[in-house]
């Protein structure tokens, strides 16, 4: 066996292989663009716009939401009342796991309570006064938004 056959040659050089300068100069460019829309906004106290409308409170419900594994929930007032003991509580799991992450990141004990709120322009919402975490229920359908209106109504 030769030299040659022992080390395979390159189809293609090195510098066929690097990111096309246009390309470079294409995502700079991007990049300026995106800085530059987000300093204007900032130094013009632009308004965001993916905020949810304000309104007043319509309802307002205090709940413990206590995971008991991978797919049940126990919801529960500060007081210890049970308002529903979930076996498969889907939405309402996939929130409770969504807001244990977010208080394990902080350091929070899990079982603090939430805020559950209906406002009177029809928006629902899930907030944690303890981590400024919040979710719009509306957000996620119909069927998901009714698993918390029983809630609120329990």
């Amino acid at each position: 066996m030769t030299d040659r056959q022992a080390t395979p040659a390159f189809r293609h050089s090195p510098e066929r292989e690097l990111i096309p300068a246009a390309m470079l100069r294409a995502m700079a460019g991007l990049v300026i663009a995106a800085l530059a829309l987000a300093t204007f906004a900032v130094l013009t106290g632009r308004e965001p716009e993916g905020q949810p409308p304000a309104a007043p409170i319509a309802a307002e419900r205090v709940l413990i939401l206590e995971g008991l594994g991978a797919k049940a929930v126990r919801v529960r007032t500060p007081d210890g009342e049970v308002v529903a003991d979930l076996a498969h509580g889907g939405f309402v799991t996939v929130v409770q796991n969504a807001l244990g992450y977010e208080r394990a990141k902080h350091g929070i004990p899990a079982d603090q309570p939430v805020r559950l709120v209906a406002y009177e322009n029809g928006r629902l919402a899930i907030h944690d006064p303890e981590t400024g975490w919040s979710a719009e229920l509306g957000n996620f359908g119909d069927a998901n938004r009714a698993a918390f209106e029983r809630l609120m109504q329990d």
